[in-house]
């Protein structure tokens, strides 16, 4: 008894030391981040987004049921029971590391998860976490459940620089949170182990594994019945794509101006900019097509700009390859128009009342006593 009386008393001190220096945790909903930029096609179309992507606050209620269910199920299926702390979870995940001989398994919860999150480093240490057990206790009697989860599911990140679920869902399938599938439900919540490792624009197979065993768990927690498992893995869904073709040249070009219209960026900026992705589809596989028909002989760039009569850019391709060189061969590169300005001139002359059956001398044009010397007429 006098050693368990010591113990606790130790366990107080401990605790006390490491509470001393807790962060502000009255910043729980605060939300601090970068300024992002989101790029759209002149259809409203997403193109690409820079900086730290945030959806629509979400509220339990908007959701399907299965996305918080999903979530639960893969991350922390014991999280409606357990105090903030899962002393099950932390017991299996040290019995399997043990038998390893490493870090196989982690218990950390899902309030555990949003205390790191919320308030502590990514940090591998005894420190961290103890302090993240203390910031979870503290969470746990502050908020309610469905409070903590809707504060994990606004914060966590979901790989692709999107954070919280609903810019998640935007970002992956085009849709708000509150309209995704069961499928898509899956996806996401698969994605939390490793954002960046599974997320299915980068590994599609990866996330559709890892979607598959979500739907698994949620049947063996008794979320959805196995038919619905079943039948939702047959439904499965190419996300939306990240682009249209490799508009990459131009999106960097617009990115370089954004700053000039509006000044410094100190929030979030939706552009629409005048890319037409089918011509911005077809654009690359007019240039691809000609590299291969040229063969290993022939050029080794090109440059494309597709243009409306007022000026609208539709398309733009700035070199072979933007993996192989970001130089913007049709922006940044200084060279002679040559015929390509035949255009132009042709233009003036039809503006001015002459038709194609008419002839012109191109003579030049005598300027004091200076002249051409390489005009013979």
């Amino acid at each position: 008894m006098v050693g368990l009386v010591w113990g606790f008393v130790a366990m107080l001190a401990v605790a006390a030391w490491f509470a001393y220096d807790l962060p502000d945790i009255e910043t729980a909903t605060a939300l601090e981040r970068r300024p992002s930029v989101t790029l759209l096609d002149a259809s409203g179309r997403f193109l690409s987004s820079y900086g730290d992507i945030y959806g629509m606050p979400v509220r339990i209620a908007e959701l399907p049921p299965y996305l918080p269910q999903a979530v639960v199920a893969i991350e922390d299926r014991r999280f409606y029971d357990h105090i903030g702390l899962d002393l099950l979870g932390l017991g299996r995940a040290a019995a399997v590391n043990l038998a390893s001989g490493g870090i196989r398994q982690g218990g950390s919860t899902i309030t555990q998860q949003l205390a790191k999150n919320l308030f502590l480093t990514p940090e591998r240490s005894a420190s961290r976490k103890i302090k993240e057990a203390l910031l979870a206790l503290w969470l746990e009697r502050r908020f309610s459940k469905d409070e903590i989860l809707e504060l994990y599911l606004n914060r966590v990140y979901f790989g692709a620089g999107a954070y919280g679920v609903d810019a998640a869902a935007r970002r992956y399938f085009g849709k708000p949170a509150s309209e995704v599938t069961l499928w898509e439900a899956a996806t996401l919540a698969g994605l939390l182990r490793a954002p960046s490792r599974l997320a299915p624009t980068r590994s599609p197979t990866a996330a559709a594994e890892r979607a598959g065993l979500v739907l698994a768990a949620m049947a063996e927690v008794g979320f959805i019945a196995p038919e619905a498992a079943r039948e939702a893995r047959r439904s499965e869904i190419a996300v939306t794509p990240a682009g249209p073709g490799d508009a990459r040249y131009f999106i960097d070009w617009v990115l370089e101006q954004v700053e000039g219209y509006v000044g410094f960026v100190d929030r979030d900026l939706l552009v629409r900019t005048t890319m037409d992705s089918r011509l911005q589809r077809l654009a690359m596989s007019e240039v691809n097509g000609a590299f291969a028909e040229a063969g290993s002989g022939g050029p080794t760039q090109a440059a494309l700009v597709a243009m409306t009569p007022d000026g609208a850019v539709r398309a733009m391709v700035g070199g072979r390859s933007y993996g192989g060189s970001q130089f913007n061969r049709a922006t940044q590169a200084l060279r002679q128009p040559g015929s390509a300005f035949k255009l132009f001139v042709y233009l003036a002359a039809l503006e001015q009342g002459m038709t194609p059956s008419e002839r012109f001398e191109d003579a030049p044009i005598r300027i004091g006593t200076w002249a051409p010397e390489n005009y013979n007429g």
